[in-house]
């Protein structure tokens, strides 16, 4: 058979972007599966010595973790070849060697783990000026570097930490998983497709993907000095060279939709400063003040880290539910309820405090309950209601609209109970609000059963939803439309109507109701995603959950 000549640059782009290698052990070995072909396929006609594959795997042990993926995958089409044909490197091949050349370009694929040895070869082949010629070794070489490096390069960029690393980084989300051998044979057997096309990643992955190139683009082409003034604000119909500069960052980013290099603050300049401050979880207000300069002012390099950050959290999500299910972002302070897979609506939340924080993890909602009982956790009734109760007693109780049940739910007299006594920890009784307008869930919670108690639930303090950073509670998570998310995980249930709902909700007696079909709750942490309008936006780090997993894929 004859194969075509490479020029020794096609091969330098090849080596180079087939090189890049997966650490050792990050993925333990895989049984052998079931070697029966797979449905006779049009396969290249050229074909490996299955003599070959054994002695490639055995010299190159950093891809001992995809051993058997890569014998299984040739096994089943006969160690024929997949990416190298009578006319060179088929078209797949090159979508996976572009594919690899620009992650590596915008920072997602580390340069450190490239082979030294064909590092070596490629120094030698740009000083030489040598190619490949027909029967060349290097071409069965080459076919199996690229099988080998789809699964470490999948593995990395697909697949992302280990399920234990993300653990530890307090993330609780089952991991999706990923039959890589089922992918790879259909990514090299489809034709006209980038392999983007293809990706087992949440779209949300894709779009942010997307928007790091335009920041790398932006960083690429433009030198920012820090924009400073002693002036608290700027509005509208005021003039300043800082007003000057604010335009062409928001011009270069894409909140100011034409060009203008004047120191007026327009009309056209408000509405851009307001849709900047919404990307960023700023106050809305279309004034230029300290929040708005200290945004504009981050490094891009800090934003690019930042998008990096979050792609790696989306590479360990599933992908997305195409059923009704409820997710509640919690740097973003929101909850979007997803019909069918699509958006339907999304209102304010507050979350857990730092020290109380909220944790990242799903169940199933499965109960409605109407104007429920309070039961004061451990913290809370060691902390505030314990201290209380020995100042005061019954006093106290009657205030917070309280009262104390022993194991059997019979309500027990204050009196009887030696408060001094007790510690939260040790306290032998149930401490609960009752119902009605005092209540601290409000008039309504919802319960996706969790070994962390967390729960989503009304409150009597509204006015939070008001604030712009919304983390106050002490773990759970308060909606500010309950009755909509009531209305919304009943109306498949026609006797549920919106006058019987609002009688629940003042009954004043707690009810329960089961939901005909569970809604998965998804509760995530990103800091940086695109928004249903197609925006970048970026949020604080509330936990800091994004300086421990910057040390672990950066080191710092």
């Amino acid at each position: 058979m004859t194969i075509r000549l490479y020029s020794s640059l096609a091969l330098l782009t090849l080596i180079i972007f087939a090189a890049c290698q997966q650490q050792s052990g990050s993925r333990k070995r895989t049984k052998a599966r079931d070697t029966t072909h797979y449905t006779k396929e049009e396969y290249i006609d050229q074909a490996l010595d299955s003599n070959y594959v054994n002695n490639f795997l055995q010299s190159h042990s950093s891809y001992d973790a995809y051993d058997e993926y890569i014998r299984n995958f040739y096994r089943k089409r006969d160690y024929h070849f997949a990416w190298i044909n009578k006319d060179g490197l088929t078209e797949q091949a090159g979508n996976f060697i572009n594919m690899m050349k620009n992650d590596a370009a915008y920072g997602i694929k580390d340069s450190s783990l490239m082979n030294p040895d064909l590092q070596r070869l490629t120094d030698t082949l740009l000083v030489s000026d040598v190619g490949l010629k027909p029967g060349d070794t290097a071409i069965p070489r080459i076919e199996m570097l690229l099988t080998a490096q789809f699964f470490a390069y999948g593995n990395k960029v697909w697949g992302g930490l280990t399920a234990d690393s993300a653990k530890d980084l307090e993330w609780f989300i089952p991991r999706k998983k990923i039959d890589m051998e089922s992918l790879l044979d259909s990514m090299v057997n489809k034709k006209n497709n980038a392999f983007e096309d293809d990706e087992p990643v949440n779209r949300h992955y894709i779009m942010l993907r997307q928007q790091l190139k335009k920041l790398a683009q932006i960083e690429s082409s433009t030198k920012w000095d820090s924009i400073r003034t002693t002036q608290k604000s700027f509005k509208k119909g005021d003039s300043s060279e800082v007003i000057a500069a604010v335009k062409e960052r928001l011009k270069a980013y894409g909140d100011l939709k034409e060009a203008d290099t004047t120191r007026r603050f327009t009309v056209a300049l408000d509405s851009a400063v307001r849709n900047f401050q919404l990307r960023m979880g700023l106050k809305e207000d279309g004034l230029i003040n300290k929040g708005v300069l200290d945004a504009l002012n981050t490094p891009i390099q800090d934003r690019i880290q930042k998008i990096l950050l979050n792609m790696e959290r989306l590479r360990w999500v599933p992908l997305e539910p195409t059923t009704d299910y409820i997710l509640v972002n919690i740097p973003q302070f929101r909850m979007h309820v997803y019909d069918k897979g699509k958006l339907s609506w999304s209102c304010n939340v507050v979350v857990g405090k730092p020290g109380a924080s909220t944790v990242i993890f799903t169940k199933d909602l499965r109960y409605v309950v109407f104007s429920p009982y309070w039961n004061v956790p451990p913290g809370i009734l060691g902390g505030e209601v314990l201290p209380g109760l020995k100042r005061s007693g019954s006093a106290y109780l009657a205030r917070q609209n309280m009262e104390i049940v022993g194991a059997s739910g019979k309500v027990i007299s204050p009196g009887s109970i030696n408060f001094a006594r007790y510690s939260g920890a040790n306290f032998p009784y149930i401490v609960r609000q009752k119902p009605g307008g005092k209540n601290s869930l409000g008039k309504v919670k919802f319960l996706f059963p969790n070994e962390y108690n967390i729960y989503l639930h009304d409150t009597p303090a509204r006015y939070l939803f008001g604030e712009n950073k919304r983390s106050f509670s002490h773990g759970c998570i308060r909606v500010a439309e309950p009755k909509h998310l009531a209305e919304w995980l009943l109306r498949g249930d026609s006797s549920w109507t919106e006058k019987k709902i609002d009688e629940a909700l003042n009954a004043n007696k707690e009810k329960y109701v089961t939901i005909k079909e569970k809604v998965p709750v998804f509760i995530v942490y990103f800091t940086a995603f695109v928004d249903s309008d197609g925006r970048l936006n970026f949020r604080d780090d509330v936990y800091g959950h994004d300086k421990k997993l910057a040390a672990s894929l950066f080191g710092k």
